[in-house]
């Protein structure tokens, strides 16, 4: 029998279930996790109900996974603007049916005016909100030209039907749920001070309501353009004025020239091996995959199955784990157009057991001494949606405004909401990011420079075939809910639902605590922790997983039926759904 890491006596009685009390228990992280979603020809899974039933319809139609991603995409743009995106950027990380993997970096760019000291004051010190509120906040979008280059290098149906949806959606208004009204309340001091976000998301200068519809007629329009002329509908012509038009008049430096310089980038995944199964991951400019690695190498070193869930030697070596690679991420990791990355080195094997020698297994390390230049190292938000269909083809797509709403503002004229990518540079060297990344000289801003990211889309394998997609919204957290959730399968022999529901913890070097959510440890493993130097944080807010594990529920259990595909959706947040066919 496979080993259940949640444990059976924290499981409440199917009678308990039944009446429907489960359902009230699942943030806790001690209730026993429902079954993962399972259909027979394919699976999506994403952050919002809505966009996750238009994947299903493509994959219905005869669409491929890469065709369902791009309608995916659009579509999440209009029922999740907090995070889909027009006006963002991101990764896909693509795992073929004839075995090809291929990694798209369509990640936002700097604008050719930008400077490395754009957000500092006279006196040298970041200006508070320069980089994180407004027009001058804004780095180059890069998602249009990204699923219009996905969709015809991959894909297989036309472009007109795969936004249609999106169209339909944006013209037609779509019911708010409770999860949709919570993300734009977050907002909506901010929409108030934006004329052309106020007078898309608030009613009467107003909130929303649950119930209530919302339309997004000027979105409707722009998504019209780019079905007419694909990328040059968004890069070109009309939109691309008003985008320039509203950098300029808020005191941005975005020109029409920058959008239409901007391009897409299909460089090699990064890859690694994990006791028998094969990860492929996104490449700098993403810090993902190279971290995943890094990391996995580090913990392969160690019986971590045995040594058991949550045990606090378990925890210890993946918080040593952790804290060693985030050196790495801060101090190296960049655009490959601008930085030469160490990848080779940093995802070597030899490596990972050279950081292993310098992992203490009872005394916590101390980030400020565990620096590059030390041996061994020497030498948001976001939504994640993950598909994959009969044909052996799995996709896994991160893409990001990076902060809520991005930059809070709008493109008046467009419908799109605008990021705030430009805070994932160092603005300053030292100084902590949005989610408290202190990172390097090599991630400095410059112009046409694509900001370092988290961002994780991650496909495993065995045996060429792929047999799990995941991804995580989440910032700098991105990472290591990735990780948890693969070792959670593949070291604790956990369902897809049980791997994405298991409460998870955090380290990324500075600050120096391991921030934990609600239950990730009981009281008598953190007390073994804090003994031996570990300081630990409070809950930060929760992200949205997606995951997908095909063949079986778990790997090495049988498949339900004549079921192929599990899927597993975050209940960290409302609106979320897997479902297949």
């Amino acid at each position: 029998m496979r080993q259940r890491c949640i444990q059976q006596w924290l499981k409440p009685p199917k009678s308990f279930l039944a009446l429907g009390f489960g359902l009230s228990l699942q943030l806790t992280g001690l209730a026993a996790s429902f079954a993962p979603v399972a259909a027979e020809h394919g699976m999506v899974v994403t952050a919002q109900h809505l966009a996750t039933k238009v994947g299903v319809a493509v994959l219905q139609r005869g669409g491929n996974a890469v065709d369902a991603a791009v309608a995916v995409g659009y579509a999440l743009a209009v029922v999740y603007p907090a995070a889909g995106n027009l006006g963002g950027g991101g990764f896909m990380t693509l795992q073929l049916a004839d075995g090809r993997k291929r990694f798209i970096d369509f990640r936002e760019k700097a604008p050719l005016a930008a400077t490395a000291n754009m957000y500092l004051g006279p006196d040298g010190n970041v200006v508070k909100g320069l980089s994180t509120y407004g027009h001058l906040a804004v780095a180059v979008p890069g998602s249009v030209a990204g699923l219009e280059y996905a969709r015809a290098q991959y894909g297989s149906m036309p472009r007109p039907a795969l936004i249609a949806p999106a169209i339909r959606l944006a013209n037609k208004g779509f019911v708010l749920e409770s999860g949709d009204v919570a993300l734009l309340g977050a907002a909506s001091k901010d929409f108030a001070k934006d004329p052309a976000s106020a007078a898309i998301f608030l009613k009467r200068g107003q909130t929303y309501q649950v119930g209530d519809t919302l339309v997004q007629k000027d979105l409707a329009r722009t998504l019209r353009a780019i079905s007419r002329k694909g990328a040059n509908g968004f890069y070109q012509g009309p939109v691309a004025q008003a985008i320039a038009l509203a950098s300029q008049g808020g005191g941005g430096i975005i020109t029409q020239a920058d959008l239409a310089q901007y391009s897409v980038r299909e460089l090699p995944p990064i890859e690694c091996d994990y006791r028998g199964y094969h990860i492929v991951s996104a490449a700098p400019p993403s810090s993902g995959g190279v971290v995943i690695c890094e990391v996995l190498n580090i913990l392969e070193g160690y019986p971590l199955p045995e040594l058991g869930f949550r045990s606090a030697q378990a925890v210890h070596y993946q918080i040593e784990a952790m804290r060693h690679a985030y050196v790495d991420r801060n101090r190296y990791l960049g655009d490959p157009d601008f930085v030469r990355n160490p990848i080779e080195r940093l995802t070597d094997k030899a490596y990972a057991a050279q950081i292993r020698s310098a992992i203490d297994p009872s005394k916590a390390g101390v980030s400020p001494s565990v620096q590059p230049d030390v041996e061994p190292h020497e030498g948001s938000n976001t939504t994640h949606y993950s598909i994959a269909d009969r044909w052996g083809n799995a996709v896994a797509v991160t893409y990001t405004l990076n902060d809520w709403f991005g930059a809070r503002v709008t493109a008046a004229g467009t419908g799109v909401v605008l990021n705030n990518e430009m805070d994932d540079f160092s603005v300053k060297v030292g100084v902590p990011n949005l989610y408290g990344l202190v990172q390097g000289q090599a991630n400095a801003i410059a112009p046409g420079k694509r900001p370092l990211s988290s961002m994780s889309p991650t496909i495993v394998s065995q045996n060429g075939q792929p047999v799990m997609v995941v991804g995580t919204a989440g910032g700098s957290r991105i990472i290591t809910a990735v990780l948890h959730s693969i070792l959670n399968v593949i070291d604790y022999g956990m369902d897809v639902q049980e791997a994405i529901d298991a409460p998870r913890f955090h380290q990324q070097a500075q600050p120096e605590l391991t921030f934990l959510e609600s239950n990730a440890l009981s009281p008598d493993t953190r007390k073994i922790l804090e003994a031996w130097g570990q300081a630990f944080g409070p809950p930060q807010s929760v992200k949205h997983m997606a995951a997908v594990l095909i063949g079986a529920p778990a790997l090495g259990a049988k498949p339900v039926g004549k079921n192929r595909f599990y899927g597993a959706n975050d209940p960290r947040r409302n609106g979320g759904l897997a479902l297949g066919y």
